[in-house]
């Protein structure tokens, strides 16, 4: 490694280490149960249970297992600890996935990770900037610069930050975007990001101001805060689908629309 990849290592978001298995190359069970966390016992009954296809034997009692299994028993893990479904439907899941392009199947092996449903009822704050780093990956220097572009922001008890859930995930997206490929060793330059997060802020402080000023006269509503949350939680929702939309649907371009014009 070169001493400038190693000065953005040590100031740069901090990788988490590849999985030791090569991609393609074959493994034993007991390689497969330690990369995924799933009991050998389990793995075997999600091959009788048609889950999973059956592995290339090797001996009497030996098989070998793809890097492609590490991925499958992965997400039926997800699956069942974060949504709790029966094995029946995670086969249909885990079928009609099978028909999704490379693309749509690493979105939905994005969306299991982060989207879960149990966070959401359970979150969990983190005490300090070492803990917030050691949960999400994230490089001290970058935390430190994500906190001044108002991206990440803790809140103060005493002289403790405490982060919410919401930041961890940003900081754990943001290993995981640099991870891809898309991060400063890469020409990604992450303050691209602060516009986006000044415009949404501006945008949330204005339009709040706003609703209220037109509605004083219903903020004693016993139902004006539940209501307000699930506006806040539509919102996250449209923000979401939108640049999806906008990746997946991209608008014409410059050029297109003149030739159109033309």
């Amino acid at each position: 490694m070169c001493a400038g990849s190693i000065i953005l290592c040590r100031h740069g978001l901090r990788l988490p280490e590849f999985s030791p298995t090569a991609k393609g190359r074959a493994m034993k069970i007991s390689e497969l149960t330690k990369q995924t966390g799933v009991s050998k016992e389990n793995i075997h009954h999600y091959i009788r249970e048609g889950l999973l296809r059956k592995p290339r034997k090797t001996g009497k009692n030996r098989a070998d297992y793809s890097e492609v299994y590490v991925r499958q028993v992965r997400l039926i893990k997800e699956l069942r600890d974060n949504y709790f479904l029966p094995l029946p439907i995670i086969k249909k899941i885990l079928k009609e996935q099978k028909k999704q392009t490379p693309s749509e199947q690493s979105s939905f092996q994005v969306q299991s990770e982060y989207l879960r449903p149990i966070e959401r009822f359970f979150p969990r704050e983190i005490v300090g900037k070492k803990a917030f780093q050691e949960a999400t990956g994230l490089g001290r220097y970058w935390l430190d610069k994500l906190e001044e572009w108002g991206i990440i922001a803790a809140r103060m008890n005493g002289e403790d930050h405490v982060y919410s859930h919401e930041n961890v995930v940003i900081g754990r997206l943001m290993v995981d975007m640099d991870r891809l490929g898309f991060g400063p060793r890469d020409g990604y330059d992450p303050k691209g990001l602060k516009p986006i997060s000044d415009f949404i802020q501006n945008y949330l402080t204005v339009s709040t101001r706003e609703y209220l000023e037109r509605n004083v006269e219903r903020l004693d509503s016993p139902d004006f805060v539940e209501k307000g949350g699930q506006f806040a939680e539509l919102m996250s929702l449209f923000l979401y689908h939108l640049y999806r939309r906008l990746v997946r649907d991209p608008a014409p371009s410059a050029c297109e629309d003149a030739e159109f014009q033309d």
